[in-house]
């Protein structure tokens, strides 16, 4: 029987962005081997997002070229609008209020892609093929840059959440609303990439799971996403779970996993920030205990897919799915729309 694939996903980008400092620090570089060390030490292999700070960043680079050429990893895009060149100024302070590309003119959305994608490649060595929204924010006119510029692969869509509290500009509408999407892979429509559509660019959304017990229900039903309740049963036990760990949803990530088995599915996909592997690289994490206890949780979660995943990256991901390499006819048997 063909296992599913355990897709690892890094956003890789500055120390601590929740800060917003005016100076970006790479410091978290150092830290990533062990990351690295361990998806290795459970055949696993990370796709490292990559943003403008850290494909400058000689500590990155350097590690980054050496995942690559011993194929225990890769590099993809990850877009930060704000720091990103050509720098465009789009409100009063954009350090503070972190626009999302959508936002910005189409040219600038464009020149943005185009001059990150070329200094990932000319840095690396290696075509860009995947990639994933900074802050989430995704929408058609970004899906066809990606398109135009060989992007083969995405996975910026979050099922079940909505970011439109999240604000951008303060005079935008805020973030993208994924809470109809599919949770499983599809060909996306390039001017509504929340739905299935011809293209060639497949939508891989990261894994995230709503419980369908009868409170659970109940409580989704009644409560919005940002209410005080839902805040306060998440905490004790997650109405949506995601395969993103936060230091006490251990348990919950282990019962998504479950669940992706039990359904037949075609992937679990994974994400964290590259600064959540520092201490104090993030809020989430904010010293070396945390971060021990990060990867204990992470060593569980690890050792929970031996025998039952597949690692892969989301490049061969998509060779998998698009018949480059693997059954296709079990990925179209579990609803993974082709082109």
């Amino acid at each position: 029987m063909t296992r599913p694939r355990f897709l690892i996903t890094i956003d890789t980008e500055g120390d601590n962005l929740w800060a917003r400092s005016e100076r970006i620090e790479t410091r978290n570089a150092h830290f990533l081997p062990r990351f690295q060390a361990l998806c290795e030490k459970y055949d696993l292999k990370p796709t490292w997002l990559t943003n403008y700070e850290m494909a400058c960043c000689p500590e990155f680079v350097a590690f980054g070229r050496d995942v690559q050429a011993r194929g225990t990893g890769e590099i993809g895009m990850h877009l930060h609008a704000w720091n990103s060149p050509p720098i465009v100024p789009l409100t009063e302070d954009d350090n503070q209020h972190h626009p999302y590309l959508i936002e910005y003119p189409l040219p600038v959305l464009q020149a943005k892609i185009e001059y990150l994608t070329d200094l990932l490649e000319d840095t690396f060595g290696t075509k860009m093929i995947s990639h994933r929204a900074g802050r989430w924010a995704f929408d058609g006119a970004y899906a066809r840059a990606l398109i135009d510029h060989g992007y083969r692969v995405d996975c910026s869509v979050t099922p079940h959440v909505s970011w439109q509290r999240n604000k951008g500009a303060p005079f935008g509408d805020g973030g993208t609303d994924y809470r109809s999407c599919p949770e499983q892979p599809y060909h996306l429509d390039p001017d509504e990439p929340r739905r299935s559509g011809t293209s060639a660019l497949l939508e891989v959304p990261v894994t995230i799971k709503r419980r369908r017990d009868g409170p659970s229900r109940w409580l989704q039903a009644q409560f919005d996403q940002g209410s005080l309740v839902w805040r306060l049963a998440n905490r004790v036990r997650p109405l949506i779970a995601w395969l993103r760990p936060n230091g006490r949803n251990r348990q919950a990530m282990l019962w998504v996993l479950d669940e992706v088995q039990k359904r037949g599915e075609v992937h679990a996909e994974f994400m964290l920030h590259s600064s959540e592997l520092m201490p104090g690289g993030s809020p989430t994490f904010p010293d070396g205990a945390s971060i021990e206890r990060l990867f204990d949780d992470l060593e569980h979660l690890f050792a929970a897919t031996r025998g039952r995943f597949q690692g892969a990256t989301l490049g061969e991901f998509h060779a998998w799915t698009t018949g480059e390499a693997g059954p296709r006819e079990r990925l179209e048997a579990a609803g993974v729309a082709a082109p």
